[in-house]
């Protein structure tokens, strides 16, 4: 039984093929990003307030519309049948069991009404080439009852993932991208050198996406939309203004643009453009409940976990750590002297 989050990754590399593995633990470039995100955390420091009387802390809240447990959601990852048969269902039927809410990713294994039949989810879009296949997916997301749409910015194109490219990564033949499965042939051709994963993104993603483009999704959808990937307050703002419901503090957890700030350390700025007009989420290199605090004391109003959630399900353990992540959010409320999210929010925050 794993102790911490992190003890998954262990148990998980422990178990996958080596590619596989590589695939979901890289980053882009010299992985610089993915290192930053961690450290830029680990130096956060909480002030704990002392003579608090608090015997149970409350992690409840409302994060787009949605009850939850905690302020916690599955991030969107691709292709979860990389590491267990029953991938997305699997992590969303958990998530729901554990009363929060899960991301369906554009690129997920298993068709979005399939995975959002499992309980309170959210859909993740990817910009495509084809605006009719967009249109589509947003209508498909909606019928199915995902409470809101999160539109991922920061992919024009995939970053460089030097561990699939020298590992020549394609896709094995029964795992697909099941909400676009037209599209995608290209994910399966092994061309050593080369990350088959990244030349099928090129054909279906637009590079060239816009401004425009987010007007034109806004006025497309009436479900809550959030714009994923945003790292300067000045493009939060304007995200705000053109009519969104929220902002994911984001740099892909280190997989698009390698010289990117820590998630953590664009978060301060953001909240501070965007004041209390909509809901902030940080996605990035969380790890425990410690940076689930560390996020919500700098002004998040929730969190996106992504790959620790992968490595449980890579070894069958997503209840056991969706429990054990509860646990130490509830523990770190506690030692800090919080009854509730308000009072995280007001602890004072430090740098080591």
């Amino acid at each position: 039984m794993a102790e911490t989050l992190t003890d998954y990754e262990q148990l998980a590399a422990d178990a996958l093929p080596q590619h596989i593995y590589d695939f979901v633990a890289g980053g882009s470039g010299s992985e610089t990003t993915l290192s930053r995100n961690r450290a830029a955390l680990d130096a956060i420091t909480l002030t704990p307030r002392m003579l608090a009387g608090v015997a149970e802390p409350d992690l409840s809240c409302t994060l787009l519309g949605l009850q939850s447990t905690m302020p916690v959601a599955v991030a969107p990852m691709a292709y979860q049948r990389l590491l267990h048969p029953e991938g997305e269902l699997l992590l969303a039927s958990a998530a729901a069991t554990a009363g929060i809410p899960f991301v369906i990713s554009t690129l997920s294994s298993f068709p979005l009404e399939k995975i959002a039949a499992c309980g309170p989810t959210w859909f993740q879009l990817y910009w495509l080439r084809d605006r009719a296949l967009i249109t589509s997916l947003v209508d498909r997301a909606a019928e199915a009852g995902c409470g809101a749409l999160l539109v991922t910015v920061d992919v024009p194109v995939m970053g460089r993932r030097l561990r699939d490219v020298r590992n020549s990564f394609a896709l094995p033949p029964d795992v697909v991208a099941a909400n676009i499965v037209d599209m995608v042939t290209e994910a399966h051709s092994a061309v050593p050198g080369l990350s088959a994963v990244a030349a099928h993104t090129a054909s279906a993603f637009e590079p060239a996406v816009s401004w425009d483009d987010l007007e034109w999704l806004r006025r497309t959808t009436q479900l809550p939309l959030v714009v994923k990937g945003i790292l300067d307050p000045r493009d939060a703002r304007r995200v705000i203004d053109l009519g969104a419901d929220g902002v994911v503090v984001s740099n892909h957890g280190g997989r698009q643009f390698d010289g990117a700030p820590a998630s953590i350390d664009a978060l301060g700025p953001v909240v501070d453009a965007v004041g209390n007009d909509c809901t902030v989420l940080l996605d990035s290199g969380v790890r425990s409940g410690l940076d689930v605090l560390r996020a919500l004391a700098l002004g998040a109003s929730g969190v996106l976990v992504g790959r620790p959630l992968l490595w449980a399900l890579a070894v069958d353990a997503v209840d056991e750590a969706l429990g054990l992540l509860r646990q130490e959010v509830w523990d770190a409320m506690l030692l800090a002297g919080c009854a509730d999210l308000a009072a995280v929010g007001e602890l004072t925050t430090g740098r080591a």
